[in-house]
């Protein structure tokens, strides 16, 4: 046979090797464990996506006229069915979105602000994103760590 390896992540003895063998690992849950929607087996996300690309493609097919609000409608129907799967699982502790909730929560803020307050300095935006960004995800990612029993991501 060959040589053997040397000692590996601290453990030393061999009870400390088998009680770190013990210990089960982190998996994914299975789709089992998926967290259920509120209005139960219907696919209303599913739907509202479907709908969304539909309507993207209907906005790239008829042209100028009416075709850069169908395409706006649809980007938006699209993303308000992804964000509440995304927002569901993150919240239940089944996938970490931290950063696309963050990035939400901050393009809401600056599209606030650049809204209500007329015309503002790039700059200032930019801050305001960069600030609302990281809070954000600072809190998604603690609150996911409750949620899933101390991991970071999943």
């Amino acid at each position: 046979m060959g040589r053997r390896s040397r000692k590996r992540g601290g453990v030393t003895t061999r009870a400390e090797r088998d009680a770190a063998r013990s210990v089960p690992a982190r998996r994914r849950p299975p789709a089992s464990e998926r967290p259920r929607p509120p209005w139960g087996s219907f696919p209303l996300s599913e739907l509202v996506i479907l709908i969304g690309i539909l309507v993207m493609v209907w906005g790239f097919v008829s042209g100028r006229d009416q075709g850069e609000e169908r395409v706006a409608g649809g980007l938006v129907l699209a993303s308000l069915g992804g964000g509440e799967l995304a927002l569901r699982e993150h919240l239940a502790g089944y996938r970490s979105h931290s950063a696309l909730l963050a990035g939400v929560a901050a393009f809401a803020v600056v599209t606030v602000v650049a809204l209500t307050l007329g015309p503002v300095k790039v700059w200032v935006l930019l801050i305001a994103g960069v600030a609302v960004f990281g809070g954000a995800f600072y809190g998604m990612r603690e609150l996911f760590k409750r949620r899933s029993g101390g991991l970071g991501f999943r």
